[in-house]
């Protein structure tokens, strides 16, 4: 037997129970991430996306089971060295809020530069430097950068929300509704450019979305969330094939089968080759 470790998921959720008060909304709940992936995870109004998304970023605590992000429990037994220890995983990822979350006092550049500052031990200089290089990396000129949220277009918030996310070189970026509010060609742009990010930072990705086309055109897995369980876990073709009311409904309707005319036909294509 080799000495190596295999190594851990990314993210791993192993019976996972969420309870308010006699209200169960996940129920032994179990799901793996592993490195490299884009994985969406979707479910029907109720299921418990953002709720289970806050457990993943340590911002709530399940009734019970365990969450680990980076092979590191999010709530150990032992609670004396949580905070250090969290604040530790968190320089580790990167969040993208469904509105972007800026800063409305701060310009963009100080949005930014805002993660940075906190460490309290880069000079300013390398700051300027790495804000630049990534409002550049998704698309911000030196000029807008020091606009104040106020004057940006939706597209741009959502740039400039995504350079602050990947401030810190994370290795994990959660997106909430990345594509949400934008119009056709926006929502084209920002999914061209988390896949082209995706690939130049080997980034392990999860979001939350309801877009279909999002969905198609970025997972490489998808995690349906419905009956208090994710029911279904694979790529977006395997997933399809799934039987189950929530999965027919969302996936399997007209809006679900123009959206997956892309990834069908390579399907058909393989089976018959």
């Amino acid at each position: 037997m080799s000495s190596e470790q295999t190594t851990p998921d990314i993210i791993e959720i192993d019976g996972l129970w969420t309870q308010f008060d006699d209200v169960v909304v996940h129920q032994d709940l179990q799901l793996a991430v592993k490195r490299g992936e884009i994985v969406s995870l979707v479910g029907g109004s109720g299921a418990g996306k953002t709720t289970l998304l806050r457990q993943m970023l340590g911002l709530e605590k399940p009734a019970r089971g365990v969450v680990r992000v980076f092979g590191e429990d999010l709530n150990p037994k032992d609670q004396a060295d949580k905070g250090a220890d969290l604040q530790q995983l968190r320089n580790r990822w990167g969040m993208l809020f469904q509105h972007g979350a800026l800063f409305s006092a701060l310009t963009v550049f100080d949005n930014v530069a805002q993660p940075m500052r906190e460490l309290r031990y880069l000079p300013e200089d390398l700051i300027r430097d790495a804000v630049l290089l990534k409002l550049d990396m998704v698309g911000i000129s030196v000029a807008d950068s020091q606009k104040m949220p106020a004057e940006l277009s939706g597209g741009m918030v959502k740039r400039v929300a995504l350079a602050r996310a990947l401030a810190l070189e994370p290795e994990l970026l959660f997106l909430d509704e990345p594509t949400a509010g934008l119009d056709p060609n926006l929502s084209d742009s920002f999914v061209e450019l988390i896949r082209n990010l995706h690939e130049q930072l080997c980034l392990t990705v999860l979001m939350i979305t309801h877009d279909l086309d999002t969905i198609f055109a970025l997972s490489t897995q998808v995690a349906v969330l419905a009956d208090k369980h994710v029911v279904a876990y694979g790529p977006p073709a395997a997933v399809l094939k799934v039987e189950h009311p929530f999965i027919r409904e969302f996936f399997l309707g007209p809006r679900g089968q123009r959206a997956a005319i892309d990834i069908r036909k390579p399907a058909r294509q393989a089976s018959t080759s």
